[in-house]
């Protein structure tokens, strides 16, 4: 008999909008998941541990790696690199694993691209003032990167609409509660 194939599921927003907090509820959510963890050359943040939050390379080893393809994503972000790495995920669906990505927009509709199967979701504001005062509030970057970041918003806005499910952090509790309704349809289909 053969193994079920596992499945992906995406979750992307604008920085702030909440999708790393809904993502890490879903994953509590269903143990069946697991969190897909990207490559990035940007500095570590408090908190953050290597193998868990992100596999932190350098400049030189990511492009190295983009040149040989391993990436089924990737993109360069306010002058950091981001990707996700074809040989785990490849791995992980013919092992029947399913994975949870919290990854950019563009990011997403790059596994989309990949896999068509995958379900999409997109985090969205409830408007960009409250979007700008979260970054703020998080207290983990510089003004000019939280400018930068909100420059980045329109267009993420606009691709968010390609994905499957788009769902408004307005209110966290509901937010989660949708989310992880469409996550369990999803992962119930054979």
């Amino acid at each position: 008999m053969q193994m079920a194939r596992g499945k992906l599921v995406v979750i992307s927003a604008p920085s702030g909008a909440g999708k790393t907090t809904i993502a890490r509820a879903i994953l509590e959510a269903h143990p069946t998941l697991a969190f897909s963890v990207s490559a990035t050359t940007r500095p570590v943040r408090d908190g953050e541990q290597e193998g868990r939050d992100y596999f932190f390379l350098a400049k030189a080893e990511f492009r190295r790696r983009i040149e040989a393809g391993d990436f089924v994503e990737w993109e360069e972000i306010y002058g950091n690199y981001y990707g996700t790495l074809r040989q785990e995920v490849d791995r992980a669906l013919e092992g029947g694993r399913h994975i949870l990505f919290d990854i950019d927009v563009k990011g997403g509709l790059s596994i989309r691209k990949r896999y068509p199967e995958s379900l999409l979701i997109f985090i969205r504001p409830p408007s960009i003032q409250v979007l700008h005062e979260r970054l703020c509030n998080r207290k983990t970057e510089s003004d000019a990167a939280v400018s930068q970041r909100m420059e980045r918003v329109p267009l993420e806005l606009k691709l968010g609409v390609a994905f499957d499910y788009q769902v408004v952090n307005d209110d966290l509790p509901r937010a989660i509660a949708e989310v992880n309704a469409v996550v369990s349809r999803y992962l119930q289909v054979n």
